[in-house]
């Protein structure tokens, strides 16, 4: 795919969060499911930046289910710790892909690193869209004939 380096650093985004008490357990670790949340922290702002949020897929009328999540743990996220969530597309023609890295915000150590993919649902038949929906590909100026 020739767009893609262009177009994966046209759609990428960074956003830090400080590890709040309530994720954290006994060590002050941040408990492992919460890493799903801070990957959609960093998911709806990314969406945000291409102007197609949930409430816009839904009004385009898809759903766009998350179908699988993957998460590796490199390192732990630790209670008050500033964090900087990296979510970037990189897979857009047939579901959406949005790969994440997690790092310490202060020395760029990594942390996590993971993906989460999404297909399109159309709303009114509840079926599966085997191609990106084309308001998707419009969304991230994607040539639709590539």
């Amino acid at each position: 795919m020739s767009n893609f380096n262009n177009m994966a650093t046209k759609h990428s985004i960074d956003v830090i969060i400080d590890i709040p008490f309530h994720d954290v357990d006994s060590a002050q670790i941040a408990w492992h499911g919460h890493y799903a949340k801070y990957f959609e922290v960093a998911r709806c702002a990314l969406l945000e930046t291409i102007n197609y949020n949930y409430l816009q897929m839904s009004e385009s009328g898809y759903f766009w289910p998350v179908v699988d999540m993957r998460i590796r743990y490199i390192n732990p996220a630790l209670f008050s710790q500033k964090v900087r969530v990296n979510a970037t597309i990189t897979e857009w023609e047939n579901r959406l892909r949005i790969d994440y890295k997690i790092f310490d915000a202060e020395s760029s150590q990594r942390l996590t690193k993971g993906y989460t993919i999404q297909v399109a649902v159309d709303m009114e038949s509840r079926e599966l869209q085997l191609a990106s929906p084309a308001v998707l590909l419009r969304k991230l100026g994607v040539d639709e004939t590539i």
